[in-house]
């Protein structure tokens, strides 16, 4: 069982930063698909951004440019940076995990989730 924990989520104004940070229990990073997912109030959660086990990396359309993930190995560490916030990026983040085949990281076949960490953007 995997589980993960995420932090850095807090209020930000429109236009500012944060990082969000994902933590595992156990060794995933190098050979997982690896993602941030997002769900807005009202609305159904959505793929974000996803890194797979060799480090390849896929974006949304409406955060590229903005966000940046990244892993780090050695520290079983996920990250998202997040610059130039909208407050339409607003909602509860989550990482999320699974043994995924290949480099695509479908969004579908992620397994694992952490508890999620809430972003506010103020306009």
């Amino acid at each position: 069982q995997v589980q993960l924990v995420e932090s850095g989520g807090g209020s930000v104004e429109a236009g500012g930063s944060l990082r969000l940070s994902c933590v595992a229990s156990r060794y995933t990073y190098s050979r997982y698909c690896m993602g941030w997912f997002r769900q807005a109030l009202g609305k159904e959660r959505e793929g974000v951004a996803v890194i797979s086990s060799a480090g390849r990396t896929r974006y949304a359309d409406s955060v590229k440019g903005r966000f940046t993930i990244s892993k780090d190995n050695t520290k079983n560490t996920l990250d998202l940076q997040m610059n130039s916030l909208k407050p339409e990026d607003a909602g509860m983040y989550y990482c999320a995990a699974d043994l995924i085949r290949g480099s695509y990281c479908a969004y579908e076949l992620f397994g694992y989730w952490g508890q999620g960490t809430q972003v506010t953007v103020s306009s």
